[in-house]
């Protein structure tokens, strides 16, 4: 008989999202990666789900505050299907880790009693399926954790009715996640060498550590992290999604994903190419921006360059957007180039001669090097602001 179950990943419930300066904006990205499990609750009901399988780093951390694991084990006992999970690189089950710790035992008898976590490499028998588990133990496992499945489904005896998942999380031939935050290092770990499954014996394969939903195989997929956490990387790159998967024993699974992201997370590069510019590139902002700033991350880069009167609307329209969105990440590359007619102004002042003089030197010292080029800029902004 066929089963339909949902597959998702990479919570990462607890995330700290430092890079967000302001801290009303962090924790309204913190509280809707915990509304959008409680979410799960109503797709479950929709697809008819029997259960969920989370694929590794349901928490950011080993060790997540208290008040994070009672929000995690509140969303997660909210879900009324039995939710089953395996430690992931960021949560791994070593030592100490969250999953041993007293507290957090309390709260999933109390608040999740459908929270199973698996941190033993056996099979799980379900009355509609069989879990073939493979947790992280370590943050950097040195060998490949789903190596155990190859002997358990020739030498362990199995329901020959029942489909048959692997639930795994790390890097598929050189294909996962190797960078855990927005503006951190690049490490490959925790390799799964898919080829060397018994394919024939497995029915699909649920793999957590990528953030974007992402097909390997036939039988093989990434969800992705159902909330959307980092900027692009790459093409291909689809986060924001859980998987609806109905497989039955010996057949190829079918597989449907379905949208939950709330928060966008854009890129847009401009080059001004002159004053005029700057009109173009506030239509291109609403267009991608729109009404929708105060549930958006924008990672922009600005080239070119503009004139005085020019560079101060863009610091203010910067300003207004810092506000607006959840995060701005600007790389601002943009110099300001006086317009003639700005040049004219300051050094044709017939009752400043003094600042006729100093402006003058000035524009001489846009010709000078890098250095001396850009203080001369910048005091020609200055200048004109105080004489506007």
């Amino acid at each position: 008989m066929p089963v339909t179950f949902l597959h998702t990943a990479d919570w990462q419930l607890g995330k700290p999202f430092a890079s967000i300066r302001d801290e009303s904006k962090r924790n309204r990205l913190q509280q809707e990666r915990l509304q959008c499990i409680r979410n799960l609750g109503k797709i479950a009901s929709e697809t008819k789900a029997s259960f969920i399988l989370v694929a590794g780093d349901l928490f950011d951390s080993s060790q997540a505050t208290k008040t994070t694991v009672s929000a995690a084990c509140s969303a997660i006992g909210s879900l009324g299907i039995p939710v089953l999970a395996i430690p992931g690189n960021h949560d791994h089950a070593g030592p100490g880790s969250i999953w041993d710790q007293d507290f957090f035992k309390r709260e999933q008898e109390q608040l999740a009693p459908n929270l199973r976590v698996l941190t033993a490499q056996e099979p799980v028998i379900l009355p509609d399926a069989i879990i073939l588990p493979a947790p992280l133990l370590r943050r950097h496992e040195p060998g490949d954790p789903t190596s155990w499945i190859r002997a358990a489904v020739s030498e362990i005896e199995l329901p020959a009715d029942l489909p048959r998942i692997v639930l795994a999380h790390g890097t598929i031939q050189g294909f996962g996640s190797t960078q855990e935050d927005d503006d951190g290092e690049t490490t490959v770990m925790n390799w799964i060498d898919l080829s060397s499954l018994p394919e024939e014996h497995l029915d699909f394969i649920a793999l957590g550590d990528w953030h974007g939903t992402k097909q390997i195989h036939t039988k093989a997929w990434y969800s992705g992290t159902p909330e959307i956490d980092r900027f692009p990387k790459g093409e291909g790159n689809d986060p924001g999604n859980v998987l609806q998967v109905t497989v039955a024993r010996s057949t190829p699974p079918l597989v449907e994903k379905i949208q939950t992201g709330r928060f966008t997370w854009k890129e847009m590069n401009f080059r001004f190419s002159d004053d005029e510019s700057l009109d173009l590139f506030s239509t291109k902002l609403d267009e991608i921006i729109g009404n929708s700033g105060d549930e958006s991350l924008l990672r922009l880069t600005l080239e070119g360059s503009l004139g005085i009167n020019s560079a101060g609307r863009l610091e203010k329209l910067l300003e207004s957007l810092d506000s607006r969105l959840i995060r701005l990440k600007l790389d601002n590359r943009v110099t300001i180039a006086p317009s003639e007619e700005e040049m004219i102004a300051l050094t044709q002042r017939s009752g400043d001669p003094l600042i006729s003089s100093v402006a003058s030197q000035l524009v001489a010292d846009l010709q000078g090097n890098a250095e001396d080029a850009a203080i001369a800029r910048l005091a020609l902004r200055e200048l004109h602001a105080a004489l506007a």
